[in-house]
């Protein structure tokens, strides 16, 4: 198994497909393909046991990716938006590497023991240019493919460690070859150094689909660039359909009849955003996507039909089901069990476990977190439902212990998100004399909407026990996200505990 199965067969089968979009440049899969065998052929001879990528997505993304693969070395996008100390402390646990970059630290990190850098335009024109492609990719399945940096939301990250088996066990499970028609496009605006990034280039790329890269997330940019490109597929995150929907205020419909499918997940979706993104997007087939950098992306689905099953239904089992992740994938297993290990019936709260070919669950120098039956402990909380249905409730650190009761942030978030007013919350646990932690809330108004924290805690009140009641409700202009979207959730912790 090697990711560059995927290209060759792709190649071989419509070379002169386009296969990939930036702009006004494009790479067919004919010329992606030899550009990825004459990088190889330069990464084998400097001797680096990895590529690492510290830019925004353009087309030395997929020439690097697959570069990588066919010359058996790592590939490890970094993210551009840390600090030049975080990122120079990175690359030197993943030296001897080359870095392609761009700007003052290409030159700077260049410098590093190890570390031989390049420039985007530099690396791309080595490997559009005529040359010698390398000899045959390796293909032992325990390679390692990627390296992805975790976000890092509850602590340092950590270097998820993906071999060849994984990604390519994830592409075939999820993905019919040749699948996709030609004038078929997927806009992918996620950073590379996430793995819906990766998942989503992988798995275009053996669908026979044309990527359109969007360097940069902007709202408006992201519906002109789709309407454009007559973009049939997307993938966004909770809080950039969010802001595309900010960005259509007062329309009636997004105007976007061609694009067939979005996708959106990393992250917890809130209600009335997925509702009012179904009234704009009429002719879209939304899902659902759950997973984890561990697990190579997706686990479970929750897919069109079920968004409109539940979208349509007045019994509100049915209709909460729009909050779930829906079921695992064929390939896959999930369980919720409890702190002893026992696994839940449906209904009762746990932690997620995963299990499949796709899961890899170690990470670069701290070795696997698989535990007995080759289980991933994904350390998010949830349960499933009576049908099977899986309903994620954010990070198990992130429960609320109050008075020795467990309290789910996500189910007083749901609520709040309820109201009329309130258009983003964040609920955490903040340390309390008498009950351990209490419930607070840090809670974004709607534009021109008001609410006051008495009018707030008692529309929680009315619809959850009374231990669910936020203590301390505070109004911020704004919550703190990472880059690829996610709430920093220990930042609001630690503000509304009065620690910053």
């Amino acid at each position: 198994m090697n990711l560059m199965l995927l290209l060759e067969m792709a190649s071989s089968a419509f070379g002169e497909r386009v296969a990939a979009t930036h702009g006004d440049r494009s790479l067919s899969y004919a010329e992606l393909f030899r550009a990825a065998g004459r990088a190889a052929a330069g990464i084998r001879s400097s001797g680096a046991q990895h590529l690492a990528y510290l830019e925004e997505s353009d087309l030395a993304l997929p020439v690097a990716l697959f570069a990588s693969a066919w010359a058996g070395v790592a590939f490890a996008p970094l993210s551009y938006r840390k600090s030049a100390a975080e990122i120079e402390a990175l690359l030197q646990t993943i030296t001897p590497t080359r870095l392609v970059t761009d700007g003052p630290l290409c030159e700077s990190l260049g410098k590093l023991e190890g570390v031989v850098s390049e420039s985007r335009s530099d690396f791309l024109a080595s490997a559009s240019t005529e040359g010698a492609l390398a000899d045959g990719w390796p293909m032992d399945p325990e390679g390692v493919a990627v390296l992805l940096f975790t976000s890092g939301t509850s602590g340092a990250p950590k270097a998820a460690l993906l071999r060849q088996r994984h990604l390519v066990s994830y592409v075939l499970g999820s993905v019919e070859f040749m699948g996709a028609a030609e004038a078929d496009a997927a806009l992918v605006c996620v950073p590379p150094y996430h793995i819906a990034g990766i998942a989503a280039l992988c798995s275009s790329i053996y669908a026979g689909r044309r990527v359109v890269q969007l360097s940069r997330f902007d709202p408006e940019a992201w519906l002109e660039t789709a309407r454009r490109e007559r973009v049939t597929n997307a993938f966004v995150v909770p809080t950039m359909l969010a802001r595309i929907l900010e960005a259509l205020e007062g329309r009636k419909s997004a105007d976007l009849p061609q694009l067939r499918a979005l996708s959106y997940g990393g992250g917890k979706m809130p209600l009335p955003v997925i509702e009012r993104a179904m009234r704009l997007f009429p002719d879209t087939d939304f899902t659902n996507a759950y997973g984890l950098t561990e697990t190579s992306s997706t686990v479970s689905l929750l897919g069109p039909e079920d968004h409109r099953a539940a979208a349509a239904s007045e019994d509100p089992a049915t209709r909460r089901r729009l909050t779930s992740v829906g079921r695992p994938l064929p390939s896959l297993e999930i369980e919720v069990r409890d702190e002893a290990g026992r696994v839940l019936p449906a209904g009762e709260r746990g932690e997620i476990f995963v299990r499949g070919e796709q899961v890899s669950g170690e990470y670069r120098a701290r070795g696997s977190a698989l535990v007995a039956g080759g289980w991933f402990p994904t350390r998010d909380g949830g349960f499933v439902d009576g049908e099977g249905y899986l309903f994620v409730e954010g990070r198990i650190d992130d429960v609320i212990v109050r008075g020795g009761e467990n309290l789910s942030p996500g189910e007083i978030e749901d609520v709040l998100l309820e109201h009329a007013a309130v258009a983003a919350v964040a609920v955490v646990g903040v340390p309390d004399e008498q009950w351990g932690e209490a419930v607070a809330a840090a809670v974004v108004l709607r534009a021109g909407q008001s609410a006051s924290a008495g009018e707030l805690a008692a529309f929680v009140k009315a619809k959850l026990r009374s231990t669910r009641v936020p203590e301390r409700i505070e109004f911020w202009d704004e919550l703190p996200h990472n880059e690829t979207g996610k709430l920093l959730r220990r930042c609001v912790r630690a503000r509304l505990a009065g620690e910053v």
